[in-house]
């Protein structure tokens, strides 16, 4: 499906917030090829817990996520839930206990466990394949990072443009994402403060967005937003 894209503040922004499941569901079918269980790790705040939820229903596979223990569950990990996955929360909620209890999880099952922000060799290449989609040609493009896959995706579609990175939590270097990287002052867990002019993650992208507002470049900007806020009523 080729991305939408709506112009903003005269940014060009991709707007994979209309595309189900967010700019992860486009490569997360593949993973689903020889596995029936996918297994994943998660912060409470992550977006990805969504995107393996709406393509394991699509596809009439399994998702099992693992999550901190919170007294009153994250809105996100609610939204997978009710998208048909089954999310196990997690004491004490150490991401390191959270991860042993995945790795435990698929390895007594047989099923495919996932790494940290979902960084398979599948990712760059289907993210390039639909960025090149677009009838825009960036001379400057922005999005947040975690991992870096979309980064890298993204650099690969555009390598004569340039990328500028914005660090969500985990630390990304520029050789890693081949472009600038520039620190959010926030943790991942706290929400930005900025409500970006579309539906947009308050603990990812609306912080990319912000920055991208604030030191954007002239020419042609593109920002590539990954996913809307958690919807609860999905």
């Amino acid at each position: 499906m080729k991305p939408i894209v709506s112009v903003h503040d005269g940014i060009h922004v991709v707007r994979d917030d209309l595309f189900p499941g967010g700019t992860k569901a486009r490569f997360i079918p593949r993973l689903f090829e020889d596995a029936d269980e996918l297994v994943y790790a998660s912060p409470p705040e992550g977006g990805a817990q969504t995107a393996l939820a709406h393509c394991a229903g699509q596809l009439g596979k399994r998702a099992t996520i693992f999550v901190a223990r919170r007294q009153t569950p994250h809105p996100r990990s609610l939204m997978a839930k009710a998208l048909g996955a089954k999310v196990l929360q997690v004491s004490p909620g150490y991401l390191s206990v959270v991860r042993a209890r995945a790795r435990r999880y698929a390895a007594d099952r047989g099923a495919r466990l996932l790494p940290f922000g979902l960084d398979v060799p599948q990712a760059g290449p289907q993210i390039a394949e639909a960025a090149r989609m677009i009838d825009v040609a960036p001379d400057e493009i922005w999005c947040a990072a975690g991992s870096g896959v979309l980064a890298r995706g993204l650099k690969a579609a555009w390598p004569n443009a340039n990328l500028h990175v914005v660090q969500i939590g985990k630390a990304v270097s520029p050789d890693r994402v081949g472009g600038e990287v520039h620190v959010y002052p926030q943790g991942f867990s706290d929400r930005c403060k900025t409500r970006p002019p579309f539906p947009s993650d308050p603990h990812y992208d609306a912080k990319a967005w912000e920055l991208c507002k604030a030191r954007r470049g002239s020419g042609v900007v593109l920002f590539w937003n990954v996913t809307g806020p958690a919807k609860t009523g999905e």
